[in-house]
Formats: C-alpha cells, sequence, structure tokens
C-alpha cells in the first residue's frame, strides 16, 4: 500500500481499536490523525479522548504519523473540515476514516486502485466506500458513478478538496442553484438538497458531509461507488454522535468481499436508477437524513 491514511478520531476507545486494527493490517506508510478535544462540561470526557489518541501509540509498522490534535472542543463541523484541509495541505491524496467506520480489507486496494485510474479526471472528486443498498449491479461491474457518496469511509485528491468552502459562499448564487438542480435533474432530488443545504447554513445541522457534497455537485462532481459495501458503520448504540438506535437496519450493514480484479468503467457517466433508488430509500424516507444531519456530540 502506497497511500496515505487519514484517521478521524474522538472519544470513542473502543471503536477506535477496531478500526485501527484493520489499518494496521493494511499498513499504510503515512497516517494523518485528527482529533478534536473534550469539552469541559461532559465528566470523563477527557479520559476517553486521551484513551483513543493512545491507541495511535500502537502503530508498529514502518509508517509516519502525523497528529492534528485540538486541546479544546470544535465541533464535529469544524474540527473534521479543519482536519481535512490539514491533510490535503499535506498530502495529494488520501483515504479517509472516522473511528466508527469500520472497512473491510478489500476497502483500501479499491481506493488506492481508483485513486490512481482517476487522478487527473476534473469529472471525478471522491471514491467512496459504501453501497447503502448493499450490492449494485455487481455481477457485471465494480464500481459505479453517483451524486450520492456516502462519507462513511472514503478517499480523494487536493485537487478535489480545494473546492470545499465551510461557508459555502456559492449557495447565494442563482446560477449555482441551477446548476445543482441541472446536475440531479430531478425536482424532488434538488428539492431535498435545497433543504439539507439551507438547513446547514442555518445551523441547523453541525456537519460537514453536507458542504461537501455541495462543493461537489457545484462542480457537476461525481463519486464512485463501489458494487458492493466495503464499509460497516459500528457507531451506533450508546456513546453514538447520532440519534439512531443500534437495531437501525444501516446498523446492520453488512461488508461483502468485492470481485478482483476491477472491472474498469469504459465510460464515465451517473447511473440514474442507483440514484433514484437510493433517493427513495434513504432520503425521501427520511432516514439517512436524520442519520447523517443529526450530528450533535452526545
Amino acid at each position: 500500500m502506497k497511500t496515505p491514511v487519514a484517521f478521524i478520531i474522538f472519544k470513542r476507545p473502543d471503536t477506535t481499536e477496531r478500526v485501527f486494527e484493520v489499518i494496521r493490517q493494511a499498513k499504510p506508510p503515512k497516517l494523518l490523525v485528527i482529533a478534536d478535544g473534550p469539552r469541559a462540561d461532559r465528566p470523563g470526557e477527557a479520559e476517553k479522548c486521551a484513551a483513543a489518541r493512545a491507541i495511535i501509540e500502537r502503530v508498529d509498522w514502518d509508517c509516519e504519523v502525523l497528529e492534528n490534535y485540538s486541546d479544546v472542543n470544535m465541533g464535529c463541523c469544524q474540527r473534521v473540515s479543519s482536519g481535512i484541509d490539514w491533510v490535503f495541505n499535506t498530502v495529494e491524496e488520501a483515504i479517509i476514516l472516522e473511528d466508527d467506520c469500520l472497512p473491510h480489507p478489500d476497502f483500501f486496494p479499491f481506493c488506492e486502485n481508483l485513486l490512481e485510474r482517476y487522478r487527473d479526471d476534473e469529472r471525478v472528486m471522491m471514491v467512496s466506500g459504501t453501497n447503502f443498498l448493499g450490492k449494485w449491479k455487481s455481477n457485471s461491474q465494480s464500481y459505479h458513478f453517483s451524486y450520492y457518496g456516502g462519507i462513511w469511509g472514503w478517499a480523494s485528491w487536493r485537487r478535489a478538496w480545494n473546492y470545499y468552502d465551510i461557508n459555502m459562499s456559492l449557495w447565494s448564487n442563482p446560477d449555482i442553484k441551477n446548476r445543482i438542480r441541472d446536475v440531479l435533474a430531478n425536482k424532488e432530488h434538488y428539492k431535498a438538497r435545497k433543504k439539507s443545504f439551507e438547513y446547514t447554513l442555518q445551523g441547523k445541522y453541525d456537519t460537514w458531509d453536507y458542504r461537501w457534497s455541495f462543493a461537489r455537485l457545484a462542480q457537476s462532481g461525481l463519486s464512485i461507488v463501489p458494487a458492493v459495501n466495503l464499509i460497516s458503520n459500528i457507531g451506533f448504540g450508546e456513546g453514538a454522535t447520532n440519534t439512531f438506535s443500534a437495531n437501525s437496519n444501516l446498523a446492520k450493514l453488512e461488508t461483502i468481499t468485492l470481485d478482483w480484479p476491477i472491472n474498469y468503467n469504459k465510460f464515465t457517466a451517473v447511473d440514474r436508477d442507483y440514484d433514484q433508488l437510493y433517493f427513495q430509500n434513504f432520503i425521501k424516507n427520511n432516514k439517512l437524513n436524520k442519520l447523517l444531519s443529526i450530528l450533535k456530540y452526545n
């Protein structure tokens, strides 16, 4: 493995340890660790943060470890945004995992292969490890293109992240709104995205992921989605940063072995059928909105 890995941690040493062990097996040459600080009004949180950070000291392979730790609590949006800024100021491309996103071992070579394949293709802005449908046309392809890329384990390039703006300044431009409407090519999809972006700017969602989604859509940027799901979110239940139950179907999303070698697509175009089914199952029914947007630190 040659690609740097960025690891975002906070206060969950149990899940941090499980994800770290998979990273350890992959042996990236560079590990960039982003950590938020504890909240002063949460008894015991400082100790949990320290325990999570101590796990990083277990690196026992040939690896350069870089740390970007905050002494104070910055919150989800500011900490992740500034942390990923730091990552892409340091390296040209990276694979990014949070402390509750447990990857299948195939996730790393999948990302590494496609980071190289589409390195100079401005149409593609992200490689996702999550397929929320579980499988999609896996008998005939290794991946497809979507305007809905999940951030439970993903990878990207500096040239794509350069479009990220925490203030979403372009949203005030009517031409950008029209462009995003045309990119999505569906009134329902656009209405849902518009609502999410406006709620984000109003401070109702303390999250960075909608801002990243906006950056991609504003550039008509595609995300690569694997034909099978490669990430399991182990962050549900007690101590989670969202309000979803451990009994949620999304909490039970299993990882699946990818068929090798990768079957590279001969075309670069969005799969509208996948996007429509994704929208129907997770956005229209509000399941994924609740899961990915209510990111208050509980």
